[in-house]
C-alpha cells in the first residue's frame, strides 16, 4: 500500500460539478492499493499517516500530527502510485490491486480511521475522474509504502 501525502491548508475533490469531499487544516492522502496488500497493510499505513509529525509546534519544529491540530483528512483512490515506468515510457500497472479488490481495500482503510480515530474523514469517489485542488502548505509532501520500499 502506497501513500502520498501533503499537507494542506485546504482542499477539495469534485466529480462532475460535484464536491465529492473537502477539508480544511489536515492532510491530503493520495492511496495506491497492491496486489499483495493485506489488513496489515491498512493498520500500518493509517497509524503511521494519522501520527505523522508535519505540522508545526509552538516553537516552528514539526512536532505535531494531524490528530494533535484537530485536524481532517481527505483519501482518494489512486492506482497509478503503483505504475512501474522502469522499462520504457508507458506506466505497467501489474502490481496494482484488481478493481474490486482496490475498492474493497480502500473503503476498509477509509472505515478503520472513521473507526478508531476521532478524525473528520472526507473522500474522493473510487474509480472515478476526479479534480483535486490541494492548497499544500509548506510544500510538505511525505511518500510511505507500508512494504517499506522507500
Amino acid at each position: 500500500m502506497r501513500a502520498v501525502v501533503q499537507r494542506v491548508t485546504k482542499s477539495k475533490v469534485t466529480v462532475g460539478q460535484e464536491i465529492a469531499g473537502s477539508i480544511k487544516k489536515g492532510l491530503v492522502v493520495l492511496l495506491g492499493i497492491g496486489k499483495e496488500d493485506t489488513a496489515n497493510d491498512i493498520e500500518y499505513l493509517t497509524n503511521k499517516i494519522v501520527n505523522l509529525r508535519v505540522f508545526e509546534d509552538e516553537n516552528g519544529k514539526m512536532n505535531l500530527s494531524v490528530l494533535d491540530i484537530n485536524g481532517e483528512l481527505l483519501v482518494v483512490s489512486q492506482f497509478t502510485l503503483f505504475g512501474d515506468c522502469r522499462k520504457g515510457n508507458r506506466p505497467s500497472f501489474i502490481s496494482a490491486a484488481e478493481l474490486d479488490e482496490a475498492n474493497r481495500m480502500y473503503m476498509e482503510f477509509v472505515n478503520h480511521i472513521r473507526q478508531n480515530y476521532p478524525i473528520n474523514v472526507e473522500e474522493g469517489v473510487f474509480q472515478a475522474s476526479m479534480l483535486l485542488e490541494i492548497h499544500n502548505d509548506g510544500p510538505v509532501t511525505i511518500l510511505l509504502d507500508s512494504r517499506k520500499t522507500f
